[in-house]
């Protein structure tokens, strides 16, 4: 018997566990990935592809068919609903990344008597949902509030902002700051400061190692927390509902085509819409910083 002949035995038995294999797993292992990946695939069918399929469906049902997905661009008022909700999104987000990349990364690198309550402070309104965060806005900036009584006192004029885009700015502010701060410090945290100081040692100013050496690393901190405060600040509601005097985003047309005028296709066509414009910004987000965006599909 050959030396080829003997080993063939041998040869087939490691091929085997080879043949089984489908890159790289094995088919226990496949099975296994299966069965783990099984519920969070139910659920993802059961509460958002099969609801949204639905609400596709609905929107083209009405009595303007298919078109209605085009009236958000063609109906002045719709499209001008549009241009204000995302308007104040990409503001609010712009605000506050650069208000929470100052404080996020001041309060990691500096300690200081009374830092773990400013830190409490700044996250406080984690507790508070949007209706809460608009009454607050009415109280700082509306007929009776502070900021109207100051003004009276000192320019004998009240001023009233809170019933405007201006006000529901400043809640959705308000309201993103914590989960920002929070995403910076934790970032800032890992960034290390012999960078800066090869940068000084070469010469670069203050404003150069910002922008050299301390944005770079803050990146895709950044811009996983600017996607979720654009995300939030697009579909949010209870501000909007609460300060919706004289306020025309999208969730609250969504809200009246449905409440008010019983138009219940035009308002599941305005929602898909709202719905395809944020996860398409969460999806080019989550391209550009990697896999630390995980709200994006």
């Amino acid at each position: 018997m050959s030396t080829d002949e003997q080993l063939l035995p041998g040869a087939r038995a490691n091929m085997a566990p080879r043949q089984a294999m489908t890159g790289g797993f094995t088919r226990q292992q496949q099975r296994r990935h299966v069965l783990l990946l099984l519920p969070a695939g139910l659920f993802f069918i059961a509460f958002f592809l099969l609801p949204m399929v639905r609400l596709f469906l609905i929107g083209g049902s009405g009595q303007t068919g298919w078109s209605a997905y085009l009236a958000i661009v063609t109906d002045a008022g719709y499209f001008d609903s549009l241009v204000a909700t995302l308007g104040v999104a990409l503001a609010t987000t712009l605000a506050t990344l650069i208000i929470s990349a100052i404080t996020g990364v001041f309060l990691q690198r500096h300690k200081f008597p009374g830092r773990g309550l400013l830190t409490a402070g700044l996250t406080f309104p984690l507790a508070f949902p949007g209706v809460v965060i608009g009454f607050m806005v009415i109280m700082l900036a509306g007929r009776l509030g502070l900021i109207g009584a100051i003004t009276q006192a000192v320019i004998g004029e009240k001023v009233v902002f809170a019933y405007s885009l201006t006000g529901l700015f400043m809640g959705y502010v308000y309201f993103s700051l914590p989960r920002t701060i929070l995403t910076v410090m934790s970032t800032a945290e890992k960034l290390d400061p012999r960078l800066e100081e090869a940068a000084r040692s070469l010469g670069a100013g203050p404003w150069r190692v910002i922008r050299d050496v301390i944005l770079p690393g803050l990146k895709p901190a950044l811009i996983s927390a600017g996607a979720i405060c654009f995300a939030t600040a697009v579909g949010a509601f209870g501000t909007a509902f609460t300060l919706a005097t004289r306020i025309n985003v999208l969730p609250m047309v969504i809200y009246t085509e449905f409440t008010l005028s019983a138009n219940i296709s035009m308002a599941a066509a305005l929602s898909f819409v709202l719905g395809a414009i944020t996860w398409i910004a969460l999806a080019l987000a989550r391209s550009a910083a990697g896999s630390t965006v995980a709200a994006a599909g």
